[in-house]
């Protein structure tokens, strides 16, 4: 463990700051062939001024940072809505990194706690974002498998030092893997029989337009479904526009799910893409000038896939609508000669969601956990 023993805590003030905060954990991480890191226009549009979230939440951005050089960051949250769902008066910590320096670890975490207090605050949880869109929960298994782009990665030490200054778990959520069979696992051959049974059936996207209209109502079904689940609050219509914008043009419709009712609304869906995660390492999280080049070539040519979200309307989690989804995109992975999906992370005691995938043998891939203190 290094000792840098003169250093401060400083907000995050101006473009420049903000581009420091953003970009130092490409320089703590230039050596780990494990992280991966956010997209840098996501981080910008997420940490400044513009981003929807800050309708209901409040931040403050801080950096340690010794004789001009960045030791480590850390954003404090507040997320009102969150808080009044859940009656707490809770600051998040989200956006952590540090060098492997307990001291400086202890002062960033302080700050927060210090920015929380003076604003209410009873408690202290994280690493969360402003929303559950946002990267969240500390790795505390897996360290030796390639983190998916979506999630966090860190050092081991980042851990023992929240549990040194008095963290404990307040949940976990568990990452598994499943390697793709080249024939239907038999629980699918139910699908055609949920399908007259309740009425439903897989909606296939064609357009663009009918992509985008399909992802808006995928937002308020996930409004629903992960009503709740922990820390959850409902996203707005600002931000469900937000990222329909940003996210819907990049699919593939073969790797996403819909499923709709006999009114044809939207009751499921599985959203899946290609694991890009090294082709985004090697782009340090920048699409231009060059970036764009290896993330397209991983796009087109990749035999793992992410699963990144998959809800159901609560009415409709015992009917099947899950055993439609899967069909349609095994189907549509044996064509396309995938192998292998990483789960996205499921709350450990979320046992509805665990068990939908029971029937491919999921193993463990990595393990995250929301740390939480009193202050």
């Amino acid at each position: 463990m290094k000792n840098n023993s003169s250093f401060e805590i400083v907000p995050v003030r101006g473009k420049k700051m903000l581009k420091a905060f953003i970009h130092f954990p490409i320089d703590l991480y230039k050596d780990c062939d494990k992280w991966v890191p956010a997209f840098e226009d996501d981080e910008f549009a997420s940490l400044g001024e513009n981003n929807p979230s800050l309708s209901f939440c409040e931040r403050e951005l801080y950096l340690a940072v010794s004789e001009g050089k960045v030791l480590g960051r850390v954003a404090a949250i507040i997320n009102h809505n969150a808080d009044k769902k859940w009656n707490e008066h809770t600051v998040r910590f989200g956006w952590i990194d540090f060098v492997e320096d307990y001291e400086v670890a202890k002062a960033l975490i302080d700050k927060v706690i210090e920015w929380g207090k003076a604003k209410g605050a009873e408690k202290i949880k994280g690493p969360l974002g402003f929303t559950d869109m946002d990267r969240e929960g500390l790795l505390v298994e897996g360290f030796e498998n390639e983190s998916p782009f979506t999630v966090i990665y860190n050092y081991p030490y980042y851990g023992e030092y929240l549990e040194k200054m008095g963290f404990t778990k307040d949940v976990d959520w568990t990452q598994r893997f499943v390697d793709m069979p080249s024939e239907l696992p038999p629980m699918l051959q139910y699908a055609d029989l949920v399908e007259k049974r309740y009425g439903i059936r897989i909606y296939r996207a064609r357009t663009l337009g009918q992509m985008a209209r399909r992802g808006r109502e995928m937002f308020h079904v996930l409004n629903d479904a992960f009503a709740p689940l922990y820390e959850y609050s409902k996203l707005s219509d600002e931000q469900i526009d937000g990222y329909v914008k940003q996210y819907v043009p990049v699919l593939n419709k073969d790797l996403v799910a819909f499923v709709v009712n006999e009114k044809d609304e939207l009751v499921g869906f599985t959203v899946t893409m290609p694991h890009i995660s090294a082709a985004v390492r090697k782009a340090k999280g920048r699409i231009f000038p060059f970036g764009w080049i290896p993330l397209l070539r991983s796009l087109k040519h990749n035999d793992t896939v992410e699963a990144l979200l998959i809800g159901v309307l609560p009415e409709y989690q015992a009917k099947g609508a899950a055993l439609l989804m899967f069909k349609y995109l095994h189907e549509n992975y044996i064509r396309l000669g995938i192998k292998r999906m990483l789960l996205n992370p499921q709350l450990e005691e979320n046992h509805k969601v665990q068990s939908l995938f029971a029937g491919y043998d999921p193993q463990p891939y990595q393990r995250r956990r929301s740390y939480v203190k009193e202050i």
